[in-house]
């Protein structure tokens, strides 16, 4: 199996720029959206807010 860090970047491209959820960026890379979860996943647009 590859290594989840190895397909961080591709998921962000795809969420941010597609507008994608993680899992269907996942199903996309053909990836298991389970094994690339991190602890530690923050949401890219969780800082924004709207006025």
């Amino acid at each position: 199996m590859a290594d989840h860090e190895n397909y961080q970047v591709a998921i962000d491209i795809l969420r941010c720029h597609l507008g994608m959820t993680a899992e269907e960026a996942c199903a996309e890379l053909g990836i298991d959206p389970a094994a690339s979860q991190s602890s530690e996943v923050i949401d890219p647009l969780s800082g924004l807010t709207a006025n």
